[in-house]
């Protein structure tokens, strides 16, 4: 049966929820995971795919629970943890900020490389990108759906393409080529590392009421959507490896795909890969800032943002949430590396995704020993997280503990200053 009312039929929300994940996840993790995990990279995506398959599992049982969307945020007012929804939403809402400046990064990244300018290039591309897409949000401008599930399909041809021509050379020393063996340890601890991968699937939570028949469609879409991620990165992180082994994907981390693709075809693979890369990004970013804006509004109307969030322009665009979203994005993009950005984006959403699943569990919302094993998992992952950030980048870590001490114990003191009640 056709969606009815123009809303968002299997097609339409599959793709996005792939495309909220594949979006320059692959393209700017890779070499983060290799340099943690080794051979085992691949392994890490799987394991950390295998929790973000729980926190799906948890996310799309709570919206029918409730019988909405709006994700964690309104999932824990539903039990009247006010104060606590805002402490996460915080934490949420910068873990989204780091996504964004990461995908930017990322665009930079590729398309300074296959122009072969230096690295003032790339930052200056990552500005760029940002505030492309924060102008287009403030016009209401958006991508249409049809738009969306050509740049999915055009994104998963090139990257299993890739895989296959890595594959084709199978060379399971490429794996280990010139960095340390990796261990169960590094494995899951480079799950933690990669997590942020992921996270895009829990974006179409806000779109519930725009989705046809969405107790069916939902979690249909998001939990097969979910399974071909791992799919595809698990293939990716084999393929590419054995292609140009880890040691390579490693020193050029930022842009280790198209180094694969330049090693499979030439010039012809760079350019295929760095348009890949670009669109991906770039839809990437386009899709969180909305929602991240869309869930500051919605987050400042309840009293726990600073009002000025909530203000609307004429064409009903949180503006002012999406100016301060975009530039917080572009300063990070700015003066953050890669291994900072996406790990403290990993931790970000491990907490949150654990959280969800907790909520879940105590809630009966799903099975229970689906959403106990996101539960321990995601909170396991989050402590092995810790542990590494503490030991590689405590400059990272002592900022997410103090945005968490702030949105704590600080946030209603703020927000009582800036004449809002607070949580």
């Amino acid at each position: 049966m056709p969606p009815s009312n123009d809303k968002l039929g299997f097609n339409a929300t599959w793709s996005m929820a792939v495309g909220g994940m594949i979006g320059g996840g692959i393209f700017s993790t890779l070499g983060v995971v290799v340099a943690v995990a080794g051979p085992w990279a691949w392994a890490s995506f799987a394991v950390a795919g295998l929790i973000a398959l729980a926190a799906a599992y948890s996310y799309v049982k709570l919206a029918e629970h409730y019988g909405e969307g709006g994700g964690a945020f309104t999932f824990l007012r539903k039990i009247h943890a006010e104060g606590f929804a805002g402490t996460l939403s915080w934490i949420l809402i910068v873990g989204y900020v780091l996504t964004n400046a990461v995908y930017a990064f990322t665009f930079g990244e590729y398309l300074g490389h296959v122009v072969g300018l230096g690295t003032w290039f790339a930052r200056t591309s990552a500005v760029a990108i940002l505030m492309l897409f924060v102008g287009l949000n403030l016009k209401g401008v958006g991508e249409a759906g049809g738009v969306e599930i050509f740049l999915v399909w055009f994104k998963l041809v090139v990257l299993v393409g890739l895989a296959a021509l890595g594959l084709s050379h199978w060379s399971v020393p490429m794996l280990s080529q010139g960095v340390p063996d990796g261990t169960l340890g590094s494995t899951l601890v480079g799950a933690a590392s990669v997590f942020m991968a992921y996270e895009g699937f829990q974006l179409l939570t806000y779109d519930y009421d725009d989705i046809d028949r969405p107790n069916r469609t939902l979690p249909r879409a998001v939990m097969s959507a979910v399974v071909v991620v791992i799919a595809v990165y698990i293939l990716v992180a084999l393929g590419t490896v054995m292609l140009v082994g880890a040691d390579q994907v490693v020193a050029h981390k930022e842009v280790a795909l198209a180094i694969a693709g330049k090693k499979a075809l030439g010039t012809t693979g760079l350019v295929a890969v760095t348009i890949a890369a670009a669109f991906s990004t770039g839809s990437a970013i386009n899709s969180t800032l909305f929602a991240t804006a869309r869930l500051a509004h919605t987050v400042a109307d309840a009293g726990e943002l600073p009002e000025v969030l909530a203000h609307q322009n004429k064409a009903g665009i949180p503006d002012r949430s999406v100016i301060s979203l975009g530039i917080a994005a572009a300063v990070l993009a700015c003066v953050g590396t890669i291994h900072t950005l996406v790990e403290a984006a990993s931790l970000a959403f491990l907490f949150t995704f654990a959280v969800v699943s907790a909520l879940a569990f105590q809630q009966r919302a799903g099975t229970r020993w689906v959403t106990g094993f996101g539960t321990l998992a995601g909170a396991a992952a989050t402590v092995a997280l810790i542990v590494r950030l503490v030991e590689k980048e405590p400059v990272a870590l002592g900022f997410l503990v103090v945005l968490t001490l702030l949105s704590t114990f600080g946030r209603p003191v703020l927000l009582r200053h800036l004449g809002q009640r607070g949580g």
